[in-house]
């Protein structure tokens, strides 16, 4: 086993979950956090994913590898909460699906031919039912109205299982056999309970292809027989929307319901009509399908897991209440040691939401990912006024701009950084990120490169112990950057031999342009001004006037600069005593 460490937060799309002052203005609402996130990873000995099932009271997970291979023993693999594998329990043919018992004392498991049943206790098998077919395909079991619901797809060959015409049928168990609930459908069955509704049963239809409609349904299974309450199917007139289903969960109230759809994305419903609910999600990260989603049992949390390549997250924990704006806590899985994506029903909760368990996986091997959300959350806030250095921005000039973020709570663990992006009359810019100082003091650095208004907007997103705080914003007007002159003249000179001044011209913010010719006049001791000529400045920023007065007396030489589109002018003169 060992610790993860690539969890990652992200903007707008990290809960670890860690779910304006005088002089700043909000510009948004911020999204909720929570505290210190953990990650220990499991490597599983299985080449393929069944299912998963967090046992509360005993603090046990259980693992399946749904097999398809079709014949020899297998087992359940059992972890305890920490990720360690603690023992199995044997079947006598592949396993695939499992459910745990209202009470939670009993684990039902289904095997290729029967329907297992478990003491959760003493880990013994206690019973049996029998199946109608010997299957290869898997089942999913689920538990509601205190009876086991399990699903059959009545083929042989696993590369046969996932065709979209595969008849699948709905069963239930009933002492040591089982029953055929009347309902059925092509392509294959998900199914999902929770402890939120007790006694719904919410049935999808999964494994059909592209054109196909699939549907979404919530059965009573309170009394004898089903009853079929609310169903929904996803595509427009077009047909295009058609759910691609990968996962279902219940919310810990039972008002929503949660689909994991690779063609949507993460679709929030409720759960009495199986409408949109007023608020969803956020979308997954740009290039993640979506494979999974869990409701922590206390009603906190949400998580999504999604099939993402490369460094695009496959896992957001968030707040469960869209209404909250959230910034998720995102994990991308990269690699050797954590797998790369979340599989498809690959979530489970503790029921206290202390812990999230995940399934991963890089096409051939597996991991059991056990995450802790924090409990604790902190706020935090930009306190006092922001300031800037200079105090006037110049264009092309480092600007620092200086304020004060204040932490409630205990001291993070690493530095934390204030965010920042400006807005001009050339749109938008990200602004590099600052380190926040003990004290909570930072300068943002940046170099305006437009003359203007500038607006630029700091965020602290949060940390895995605080909240972020609200945005503040700061307007200052960019000029142009300053530029100087400076000169040296002889204190005297004869007409005859004449004056030679030399000089140089240099600039703040961006480098002066080439070519530039400085004015210069001479004034006599008459007062009489006449223009001499300009004066080239050479790379480097010197040039030379030479000049063969008429007058004798005190001449005055002056210099300018007129400036240009990103610098200021500039002129400086020298006085020189002309005799002979």
């Amino acid at each position: 086993m060992k610790k993860s460490q690539r969890f990652r937060r992200v903007t707008g799309a990290a809960l670890a979950v860690a779910l304006g002052s005088a002089g700043l203005a909000a510009v948004g609402t911020p999204a909720a956090y929570a505290a210190t996130p953990s990650d220990e990873a499991a490597k599983l000995p299985i080449h393929s994913f069944g299912a998963m099932v967090v046992d509360d009271a005993h603090e046990r997970v259980y693992v399946t590898d749904g097999n398809k291979s079709g014949n020899g023993p297998s087992a359940v693999l059992v972890y305890n909460f920490q990720g360690q594998r603690i023992g199995s329990l044997a079947t006598d043919e592949p396993a695939s699906g499992m459910a745990l018992s209202a009470d939670g004392a009993t684990l039902q498991v289904s095997q290729s031919n029967r329907i297992l049943a478990f003491d959760t206790a003493t880990q013994t098998r206690t019973g049996a039912a029998s199946t109608p077919y010997d299957v290869t395909c898997g089942r999913e079991v689920a538990v509601a109205g205190g009876k086991t619901w399990f699903t059959e797809t009545p083929y042989s060959g696993s590369s046969y299982c996932d065709r979209p015409d595969n008849q699948a049928l709905l069963y239930g168990v009933s002492g040591t056999s089982s029953f055929n609930a009347g309902w059925d459908s092509r392509g294959r069955l998900k199914l999902e309970s929770g402890p939120g509704a007790p006694d719904r049963l919410v049935v999808g239809q999964a494994g059909t292809n592209n054109s196909a409609n699939a549907f979404l349904a919530t059965f009573d299974a309170s009394g004898a027989n089903l009853v079929r309450g609310p169903q929904r199917r996803f595509a427009d007139a077009e047909g295009k929307g058609a759910l691609d289903l990968k996962d279902i969960a219940q919310s810990a109230d039972g008002k929503r319901i949660a689909v994991a759809d690779a063609a949507y994305g993460t679709r929030l419903l409720d759960a009495s009509d199986l409408a949109d609910a007023p608020a969803g999600y956020q979308s997954l990260p740009t290039g993640a399908k979506a494979s999974a989603v869990a409701f922590s049992g206390d009603g906190k949390y949400v998580a999504r897991g999604a099939d993402a390549s490369g460094s695009v997250s496959d896992l957001l924990i968030q707040p469960a209440d869209p209404a909250d704006g959230t910034t998720p806590m995102e994990f991308a899985f990269e690699g050797e040691l954590d797998g790369s994506r979340v599989v498809p029903q690959g979530l489970g909760w503790a029921k206290d939401g202390s812990r999230l368990f995940a399934v991963t996986t890089d096409s051939y091997s597996h991991w059991l990912h056990v995450i802790k959300p924090p409990a604790a959350q902190y706020d935090s806030r930009f306190a006092g006024t922001l300031t800037t250095t200079p105090s006037k921005p110049v264009v092309g000039e480092p600007l620092g701009i200086r304020g004060k973020l204040e932490l409630d709570g205990p001291a993070p663990a690493e530095p934390v950084k204030v965010e920042a992006v400006r807005k001009d009359a050339d749109g938008t810019t990200e602004v590099a990120a600052a380190k926040v100082a003990a004290d909570g003091s930072f300068t943002v650095l940046d170099v305006p490169d437009r003359l203007g208004e500038a607006t630029y907007t700091l965020r602290f997103l949060g940390d895995v112990t605080h909240r972020p705080a609200e945005d503040v914003t700061l307007t200052v007007d960019v000029a142009k950057a300053a530029t100087a002159l400076e000169v040296t003249a002889p204190a005297e000179a004869t007409r005859a031999g004449g004056v030679e001044i030399t000089g140089k011209l240099t600039g703040q913010g961006r480098a002066l342009p080439s070519g530039i010719a400085l004015k210069v006049t001479r004034t006599d001791r008459f007062g009489t001004t006449g223009e001499l000529t300009s004066a080239s400045v050479a790379a480097d920023g010197t040039f030379r006037i030479r000049d063969l007065p008429s007058k004798k007396g005190r001449t005055v030489y002056a210099v300018s600069y007129e400036g240009d589109d990103l610098h200021s002018g500039s002129s400086a003169q020298a006085t020189v005593k002309i005799t002979g």
